[in-house]
């Protein structure tokens, strides 16, 4: 099935959790030729609905200690657990970079038509990322719909994700997928 780079690429490019992160830093010039990589996505009347904030370093901490802050705040104390808002804030910092993902709605389109562009500008990211051997991750989280005040959203954006990224030693893997003809019915 690999008939060229593009192709390989697709059938090979797998999930990255964080846990399989390396301490290697991603360099900028990395991140931007995966932000690039997103931004050559289709998009219905050029809308490019598409928006990132970028967090690296310090910026990790802040994601991370938000995301517990958001935890604390929005859990039921029956289903709070102390070690579940740790977790927040340690899979933030267990990334090399992590990219908020946010939805620009226009008002040109109907929302799911840019909602579909922005996860192909992620999909777009994703192959950027696998090629240059950094795993990714996206991650979605109910707390991202609490994030609006922390990225400095309008009311037009929302965020659908988080894109974590890191530098790793994983051996590739086989696809876990159905085979195709189990999704497709031909009419001739």
């Amino acid at each position: 099935m690999e008939k060229n780079e593009v192709l390989k690429a697709i059938y090979s490019r797998r999930t990255v959790n964080q846990n399989s992160f390396t301490n290697e830093d991603i360099a900028k010039e990395d991140i931007l030729t995966i932000l690039e990589a997103a931004n050559a996505a289709p998009t219905h009347k050029r809308t490019q609905p598409w928006r990132f904030v970028v967090f690296q370093k310090d910026g990790l901490n802040r994601l991370g200690a938000e995301l517990s802050r958001i935890y604390r705040e929005t859990t039921p104390s029956e289903k709070y657990a102390e070690l579940a808002e740790q977790n927040m804030a340690k899979k933030a910092t267990m990334s090399n970079v992590a990219i908020a993902i946010i939805v620009n709605y226009t008002g040109e389109l109907p929302e799911w038509e840019e909602l579909a562009a922005t996860a192909c500008a992620v999909q777009n990211m994703w192959l950027a990322a696998h090629s240059l051997n950094i795993g990714g991750y996206w991650a979605s989280p109910g707390l991202i719909h609490h994030l609006g005040s922390f990225l400095n959203l309008e009311d037009n954006q929302k965020c659908v994700g988080l894109f974590y990224m890191g530098h790793h030693n994983n051996e590739p893997r086989e696809p876990v997928r159905s085979p195709i003809t189990e999704k497709v019915r031909w009419e001739e």
